[in-house]
């Protein structure tokens, strides 16, 4: 017998921490209107959001741990920009941050996704913040919304089959 399990992305029920990143803001800020703008879009009543800032990308790992820790959100949607330079410091930094973001979402405590944009230009970056490449605010929005319905999905996967095992 086989059963499959597809979450869906209904953010009514929720409670949702969003973490921008200040350090490039402008980008950060297009990441944050699309991010409300998909659990406005997805949801049929209001959905309490919590927004919180911290000074730079690096910083989004850590505010997300405590977030989680300190309970209460079932979906944390980091967001943040680093643009290539012309040093090490943006490839150290995309590591650092991915490594410290997928720690905590491994936990699988609440739904978490990456919305942090990662370009060789400003020009790119504004493009994956609401031009042509769409917004990836957005995008992190609703695959944190559908992992956070997908974790209450399988708390009890014997009882979603009538406690068959």
């Amino acid at each position: 017998m086989q059963t499959t399990y597809n979450a869906n992305v209904v953010a009514d029920g929720h409670r949702v921490a969003i973490v921008v990143s200040r350090f490039n803001e402008l980008i950060g800020r297009q990441l944050l209107e699309g991010a409300l703008d998909a659990i406005a879009r997805h949801s049929t009543g209001e959905v309490d959001v919590d927004v919180y800032w911290v000074p730079g990308t690096f910083e989004l790992p850590g505010a997300v741990s405590r977030i989680v820790e300190a309970g209460g959100h079932t979906v944390v949607i980091p967001l943040g920009c680093l643009i290539r330079g012309g040093t090490d410091h943006y490839d150290l930094l995309a590591t650092e941050v991915a490594k410290g973001l997928a720690k905590v979402a491994a936990q699988g405590k609440v739904g978490i996704s990456f919305g942090i944009v990662t370009a060789d230009t400003l020009e790119d970056a504004l493009e994956r913040a609401g031009a042509k490449g769409g917004n990836k605010g957005y995008q992190a929005a609703v695959a944190a919304v559908e992992m956070a319905n997908f974790y209450r999905g399988i708390a009890s996967p014997s009882a979603k089959r009538g406690g068959k095992k």
